[in-house]
């Protein structure tokens, strides 16, 4: 596996890769991998011929007072989880190298990205778009892969990329692939390392409701007590708040208050022990 650093670097190693034949994966990530990372780069490499990922700590989507110094780096590691996967190069900028001196583009998707993470954290969503466009015009690859865990994420990268004219990839080439999850149905995330063994048994209450609130909408019963019961349910399981438990629609993003006769999303945030986490489910 190569290793690049620079935009020099990446150009002529992927120039490289391109002289071999075959198409091409991308696959951004902030690092701290674990399983849910290795499923993107298992599923990216059935796909394509090449897989190209990336690590890079993305400052511009942090908020004043997120983790963006806690968050844990481990580039060697990473490296070697990437080698044993058969990626063919790792594109590491540092933050100069992305945003170099005098960097003043933002790029902003309206609409999908209000509420939700947007809601509870401005400015987020506008620094997503501009590091993954930068990525998708660096790369420029066939394919490009994305959890579904951070399901809105997602939304927002498949409409910048059709707003956008992002034709490799475009919105039809972006694909999400379903959240991994632990024994007990956590979802798998960099963050779960914060939670204390107290607060990780606990946590694993978020997924078991989120199913249950799915069976009751499902069976037709009133949305909005459903959610507040779910609601009600993680804050009595230790979790200290929630910050969102609402039914939208999968597309769109649009809040319902009724089941709908289309493909639906339930979107849960919740804070415990000081670990935010988000987790999705369809509702079908």
């Amino acid at each position: 596996m190569q290793t690049a650093s620079t935009l020099k670097m990446l150009r002529r190693s992927l120039g490289a890769l391109r002289n071999e034949g075959g198409t091409i994966a991308l696959v951004p990530t902030m690092g701290a991998l674990h399983e849910g990372h290795l499923t993107l780069m298992r599923d990216a490499k059935s796909a394509c011929d090449h897989v190209v990922a990336s690590i890079f700590v993305n400052p511009t989507q942090f908020g004043p007072n997120e983790d963006l110094d806690a968050y844990p780096r481990q580039l060697a590691e990473d490296s070697a989880m990437l080698e044993s996967e058969g990626v063919s190069l790792l594109w590491a900028p540092t933050v100069e190298e992305m945003y170099p001196k005098g960097f003043a583009t933002s790029i902003s998707v309206s609409k999908v990205s209000e509420g939700f993470c947007g809601a509870d954290r401005p400015g987020h969503f506008d620094g997503v778009a501009t590091v993954v466009c930068k990525l998708f015009n660096q790369v420029q690859p066939d394919k490009a892969f994305f959890g579904e865990k951070d399901y809105q994420q997602l939304a927002v990268i498949r409409t910048m990329a059709r707003d956008l004219d992002l034709t490799f990839p475009h919105a039809d080439a972006i694909v999400g692939v379903p959240t991994v999850r632990e024994a007990d149905g956590l979802a798998m995330s960099s963050r779960n390392r914060y939670l204390t063994p107290e607060d990780r048994e606990r946590a694993a209450t978020l997924p078991r409701a989120m199913q249950e609130a799915i069976a009751r909408i499902e069976d037709g019963q009133n949305v909005t007590r459903t959610l507040a019961a779910l609601e009600d349910e993680l804050l009595g399981a230790g979790f200290d708040r929630v910050d969102y438990a609402e039914l939208a629609d999968a597309s769109s993003l649009e809040r319902l208050d009724t089941r709908s006769s289309g493909p639906a999303r339930l979107l849960v945030a919740a804070r415990i022990g000081g670990t935010r986490l988000i987790d999705n489910m369809a509702v079908t």
